[in-house]
């Protein structure tokens, strides 16, 4: 099967970057942290065993015997099974088919199973970004865009903040070491920053405002 990455020039990038630009950083998401953050697979597995238990208790109580019990709850498993090896699944082949890039000018992220897409973010609309770092020591990016313009969250799902439909906010989910990249951004959002026309920071048309910065939050302990 021949797909749209077979052909890049850089990996994670549509084309050859241009002169002068510095790639600081790629990574990819953990398939463990997609399956669970993203595609649920946790939350899907508790709904099961609280339907098999369910289930379980209903049959004891009509009276039914252990073996009669355990043969109603062996319909139930293969459905579970078949529900959490697609979610995993999903994790899997969305974790290979998603490239994180950070260069000195800009974010990029491609994704895509199914419908490959390809994300430019500069550090010009990028105001700021925010850490959240989870149990399994893996941890989410968010960003922060400046202005009107806006990507449709649907088109960035998985990799956008959950809940944040009317704004949507880019996310780099579930990277490996994300306390060093996070790091690594907020060093490239400064630079950015600084190396910005003067005329552009000392024109009173233009309003001041914060400098781009990495918030780091609080630990998000998840497993």
């Amino acid at each position: 099967m021949t797909m749209e990455h077979d052909f890049e020039p850089v990996r994670g990038l549509p084309a050859t970057p241009p002169a002068g630009e510095r790639i600081l950083w790629q990574g990819s998401p953990t398939s463990k942290a997609l399956a669970l953050r993203a595609f649920h697979v946790r939350g899907v597995a508790i709904y099961f065993a609280i339907l098999m238990t369910w289930r379980a208790v209903a049959h004891l109580a009509d009276g039914y015997g252990a073996a009669d019990t355990a043969m109603a709850l062996l319909g139930v498993l293969p459905l579970a099974l078949a529900g959490l090896g697609v979610l995993a699944l999903l994790g899997r082949l969305n974790a290979r088919a998603t490239v994180y890039t950070i260069t000195d000018r800009r974010v990029v992220m491609r994704f895509g199973v199914a419908l490959p897409m390809t994300v430019n973010l500069p550090y010009k609309v990028v105001d700021s970004a925010g850490l959240a770092v989870h149990g399994d020591g893996s941890g989410d990016i968010t960003l922060t865009l400046l202005g009107s313009d806006r990507i449709a969250w649907l088109h960035l799902w998985p990799h956008v903040r959950p809940w944040k439909l009317s704004r949507p906010q880019p996310m780099m989910r579930g990277i490996p070491e994300p306390q060093k990249v996070a790091a690594l951004l907020g060093g490239a959002l400064q630079a950015a920053l600084a190396a910005a026309p003067a005329a552009e920071a000392d024109s009173p048309s233009v309003p001041a405002r914060e400098p781009r910065q990495v918030r780091i939050s609080n630990a998000v302990m998840t497993g």
